[in-house]
């Protein structure tokens, strides 16, 4: 029976011990920015592809396959956040006056409201592409953030760029493999507008300087050659050469500091960067920022202003 019992006790051990080994994330991806993107009250179809769209934006470090009730409340989720290491939430409603966009830091705040003043869904900007380039292996890394021009007057503008920042995780640029940045989110604010463009695109590198029957051979791919009755020729023909050759400028061309995945990129020699857009396309405008979660004092709303304290107490010292 002894023994039996410490057969027992060993067997529990090894399965703790897999059972934490299988859960137990490591520690740089606890640190890594989780999020939830969820919507509230009635929305339409495109609205609720637009949710699914932005999470796909945001994985591997998001709840993909959230599911929202009506019953939910935002108390709901915040007490998911902890467990879940979630550290924003974003949250897309519908009303009379257009679709609203919210971003809060969780657990506390602050939440910054913007106006959704026109999108595009993903498939829309895919199915516009002559050259598409969606892969799910491109969503098993976070994106690389661009921001541009978050700059000029107002705290409210630098509470932007961080929000927006923190988001995604830092990138060491010591460490980093260049296998790992598959995408990049673009986001352009426009002083004179006080609009916020945002776009989503694939990163491809591609070898430069070779036609484009070489390059299918260097990439492994099989090319046709019953139109050719040499290899020759179908290797040195000038009007093979790539349709980018003809396009574009050296400025998008880098030397490669790394070994690549993708074949033709070879260390020391140069490539050319490419951007396929994977969408979605948001065009958004800060309305509001409150320095709680969902509430709180408003630190700044963009058609209400705060009356200045400090002139205030001036013209009353001098009435």
């Amino acid at each position: 029976m002894g023994s039996k019992r410490k057969s027992t006790v060993k067997k529990n051990k090894r399965l703790k011990k897999l059972k934490k080994t299988v859960y137990e994330e490591p520690e740089e991806l606890k640190r890594a920015p989780h999020s939830f993107v969820i919507h509230r009250g009635q929305i339409g179809k495109s609205l609720l592809q637009l949710v699914k769209d932005f999470r796909k934006v945001m994985e591997p470090f998001t709840a993909a396959s959230l599911q929202v009730y009506k019953k939910n409340t935002i108390k709901d989720f915040v007490a998911l956040a902890g467990p879940m290491h979630v550290s924003h939430l974003c949250v897309f409603t519908s009303s009379d006056t257009g679709v609203n966009f919210r971003v809060a830091r969780l657990p506390q705040g602050p939440t910054m409201t913007f106006k959704l003043q026109n999108y595009a869904l993903s498939k829309d900007v895919v199915s516009s592409l002559r050259k598409q380039m969606v892969n799910p292996k491109l969503f098993s890394h976070a994106p690389l953030i661009v921001m541009n021009n978050f700059t000029g007057e107002g705290l409210h503008i630098n509470l932007m760029a961080t929000m927006f920042q923190n988001m995604f995780p830092t990138i060491n640029v010591t460490k980093v493999n260049l296998n790992d940045i598959k995408r990049c989110v673009l986001m352009n604010y426009n002083t004179e507008t006080k609009l916020i463009e945002f776009r989503h695109y694939a990163i491809k590198t591609v070898p430069v300087g070779l036609s484009k029957g070489v390059k299918k051979i260097v990439q492994s791919k099989v090319p046709d050659l019953s139109n050719f009755d040499d290899i020759d020729e179908f290797l040195l023909k000038p009007e093979l050469l790539s349709d980018s050759e003809f396009e574009e400028s050296t400025s998008s061309n880098v030397v490669v500091p790394q070994k690549l995945v993708s074949r033709g990129n070879i260390v020391g020699t140069q490539s050319s960067i490419r951007l396929s857009e994977l969408g979605p396309r948001l065009t958004l405008q800060l309305i509001k920022v409150e320095d709680g979660l969902m509430t709180g004092d408003v630190m700044f709303h963009e058609f209400i202003k705060k009356p200045d304290d400090k002139n205030e107490a001036k013209e009353a010292k001098e009435d």
